[in-house]
């Protein structure tokens, strides 16, 4: 058996050896359709864009990709090609929930936020927006959840969108991106989303770049509309707006969800799911203590910014932007 996998998926290797002696390694956007044409399978990040172009012709039967998101795998043509695809549901929402308590625990240093008189709105409720619920709930803020799916599902305990613009002092991003049909959130944050804004929110974007429309940030951030925006991840990636990157209070180069935790619990996911399409019998046990990978040691202190602080990847990426991919490729791996 033949896979190829994105050289950058950490604690992978000693696994896949055990698997088969037939792996190749290779940078997510350097994956071509030649390098797949013989292979059974395919392990993946989002810089691989597994479609048509890329599978035609191949022999791949199963992708894995090692992250939340699958809006990088056209899931039509899949399916139309008789590819199964799995991607790995809340694998970093811890990553993500301790990015967000870092910005949040900023907000209240330098800017004066008081987590009780605070409202944040949170789009979308799924794994990493449910993490972000209890992390507000800890902090007593005022909590409105937005999430139309379950809502029309029946569940209940949501809000429209319009209430979150009307209310929140925050709103936050952790939406799919979905780019047609009634649940669309490509370009959700748009002009008409800024202009509706009533209490000049600060923007946290963790999801998706596209779920944002960044010339409307961008003259929301110049008009007053909205008073700080944090961007984990931006439209047009490597390849950022430059002012914009100038414009936010935080912008790091989609790393929120990059701790060694939720990328061996990524890892893990993606083996488990090769194992069963293949009907492999293994013991998956991958331990981060025994890596390189990852930063060292734990925190004794309480406050979350003496473990993570988000400005020290914002001064680094401000400093070099023309290396956003090698930033994020060679991040060292945080801890939660």
């Amino acid at each position: 058996m033949k896979i190829v996998v994105d050289n950058k998926i950490p604690y992978i290797r000693e696994t896949l050896s055990r698997i088969t002696e037939d792996v190749v390694y290779l940078p997510g956007n350097e994956i071509t359709a030649e390098s797949v044409k013989d292979a059974d399978a395919l392990i993946t990040r989002t810089r691989t864009k597994c479609n048509r172009q890329l599978l035609k012709g191949s022999k791949v039967k199963f992708i894995g990709t090692a992250t939340i998101g699958f809006d990088h795998i056209d899931t039509e043509y899949c399916k139309d090609a008789g590819i199964t695809w799995k991607n790995c549901p809340g694998c970093n929402a811890g990553a993500v929930e301790q990015y967000v308590h870092a910005v949040l625990s900023l907000l209240k240093k330098e800017k004066g936020m008081i987590p009780e008189k605070t409202c944040i709105g949170i789009v979308g409720v799924g794994h990493v927006g449910s993490r972000i619920r209890e992390l507000a709930e800890r902090m007593h803020m005022r909590i409105l959840l937005n999430d139309p799916p379950r809502e029309d599902n029946g569940e209940k305990g949501f809000a429209d969108l319009k209430t979150l613009t009307n209310e929140c002092d925050i709103i936050t991003f952790h939406t799919p991106l979905i780019t047609v049909g009634k649940y669309k959130t490509l370009h959700l944050a748009d002009k008409d989303f800024f202009d509706s804004l009533h209490k000049k929110p600060v923007i946290i974007n963790t999801s998706r770049g596209e779920v944002v429309e960044t010339g409307a940030i961008l003259d929301a951030l110049k008009g007053g509309k909205i008073s700080d925006a944090v961007i984990d991840v931006w439209e047009n990636e490597p390849n950022i707006n430059l002012e914009l990157l100038h414009k936010v209070y935080i912008g790091t180069p989609h790393i929120a969800g990059y701790s060694a935790d939720g990328k061996l619990n990524a890892t893990r996911m993606t083996l488990e799911s090769l194992c069963k399409f293949f009907n492999i019998v293994m013991k998956i046990k991958l331990d981060i203590e025994n890596k390189n990978e990852g930063s060292s040691g734990t925190c004794t202190n309480d406050d979350i910014l003496s473990k993570y602080n988000p400005k020290d990847d914002y001064s680094l990426l401000l400093s070099h932007p023309e290396d956003f991919e090698k930033i994020r490729g060679n991040y060292k791996l945080r801890k939660e």
